[in-house]
């Protein structure tokens, strides 16, 4: 991004709506890692949670994106056994990107940072990535 803040987007499995949210470097680094399915040397922070889980028999049911408040994304981490972990959505992400586990968005957070773009309309898209290229977290912000 021209802010050189990195974004991820999600984008809604039966629908129109993409979630775009800022994240650190590290944390887009963690992600594209999993994406392009690269393994370090040694274990990276969620390369060592996903061994922990799996180590100690605990499962990765689903990450939850739960919360937006003041342009801050919340998320829970949700086990095999109901236990719940809230986390940031960029480590969730990561992690759930390792685990291969589900990633989920509140209906109420797509409905208030959530943005429309049919895939159907090609010129549409090119906009939304036009927009992408000129957003910034400021703009966000719950007013």
């Amino acid at each position: 991004m021209p802010s050189n803040q990195p974004i991820v987007l999600l984008r809604e499995v039966a629908g129109d709506r993409y979630l775009p949210i800022w994240i650190g470097a590290v944390e887009a680094t963690a992600i594209a890692f999993a994406q392009q399915g690269v393994v370090p040397p040694r274990p990276l922070t969620h390369d060592l949670m996903k061994d922990v889980l799996a180590a100690t028999g605990n499962e990765l049911t689903e990450v939850q994106i739960t919360e937006v408040r003041d342009g801050v994304f919340f998320a829970n981490l949700v086990f095999g056994s109901g236990a719940e972990v809230s986390a940031r959505p960029s480590d969730s992400i990561a992690l759930a990107l390792r685990t291969g586990t589900r990633i989920v968005c509140a209906e109420d957070v797509l409905d208030e940072a959530g943005l429309a773009v049919p895939a159907e309309q090609e010129d549409e898209v090119e906009k939304f990535r036009e927009f992408l290229d000129h957003v910034t977290p400021e703009d966000f912000d719950a007013h």
